[in-house]
Parts: structure tokens; C-alpha cells; sequence
């Protein structure tokens, strides 16, 4: 899907302010406002935009322990351990991988001890051969998509 220089000016706008109304990104924009519900609709149709619920933090909701579990799986059990992790809720992603592993897991947790508690449950699932985890000390780059968009909108300029 091809984005141009409005599109990224919109998605630039709704990563710094998501919570503005549509009619005042038309006017900071300078666009009708139907011209922008149809570039909305069209960027959700297309895949860019995802969702629009707010960005919470495990940390807050008394989660601050993070980790990355790299989960190894018996073959051809995959579809079913990556079924199996959605039931367990400190698993806030899991993505297939290439590489040392099968499975990478992004895990909250209240402490240490809790983690622990988590792992032997991914240990414990059909499927699962062995794990290997390692916990984040501090974040460094925090999540973000606005240098994309960015870069994205240089190129589309070019």
C-alpha cells in the first residue's frame, strides 16, 4: 500500500495526539473532513492503522518486571503451544521466530518470584521442550512508530 506526504501527516497526528476528534485533524491539516475520514478509513482498510484503544502500562497496573521468554516446541506443535500462550495473561506478545527458539514472548510479571511462577506454566504447557529467559533491566527506546512514519513520509516526498 502505497502512503504519500497526507497520509503520513496523518498518521503523524495521531500518534501525538490520539485523543483529538476527526473535525480537528481536518482543520489542523487543512483538509475537509470528509477527505480525512475517507484517508482514515482507507489506512484501516489497508492495515496501517490497527486500532485505536489507549496505550496502557503493565508497570502501573503492578506489573514492572519484564521479560522476553524464548520458548523451544516439540515439532509440529507450534499452532498449539502459540494457542496455549494467549490463555496466560502476563504474555502481553508472542511472535514465531527463526533462530534460537521457536517462540518469543514478551512476559510481565509483579516481581521475581511471580515470573518464576509464569515460566513454570509455559514449562508445564504440551509442547514446550525448554525456555530461556531474559529479563529487561531498563528500557532504552521505548516503543514508537513515529520515526517510521517520519522516514516514511521523506520517501514519499522523494
Amino acid at each position: 500500500m502505497a502512503v504519500d506526504e497526507l497520509d503520513t501527516r496523518i498518521l503523524r497526528l495521531l500518534l501525538e495526539q490520539p485523543r483529538t476528534s476527526v473535525r480537528e485533524y481536518a482543520r489542523i491539516l487543512g483538509v475537509a473532513r470528509g477527505t480525512l475520514q475517507a484517508r482514515l478509513d482507507r489506512l484501516e482498510r489497508d492495515g496501517v492503522i490497527t486500532g485505536s484503544s489507549p496505550s496502557l502500562s503493565p508497570a502501573a497496573l503492578g506489573h514492572p518486571v519484564l521479560a522476553f521468554v524464548h520458548i523451544e516446541v516439540t515439532q509440529g506443535h507450534l499452532d498449539d503451544v502459540g494457542d496455549a500462550l494467549a490463555a496466560v495473561p502476563e504474555i502481553v506478545e508472542a511472535f514465531s521466530i527463526t533462530g534460537g527458539g521457536d517462540l518469543l514472548t514478551r512476559v510481565v510479571a509483579r516481581d521475581n518470584a511471580h515470573l518464576e511462577d509464569v515460566i513454570q506454566v509455559l514449562i508445564s504447557l504440551p509442547g514446550v521442550v525448554r525456555t530461556r529467559t531474559e529479563v529487561a533491566l531498563r528500557e532504552r527506546v521505548p516503543h514508537r512508530l513515529l520515526p517510521l512514519v517520519e522516514a516514511v513520509g521523506r520517501a514519499a516526498r522523494n
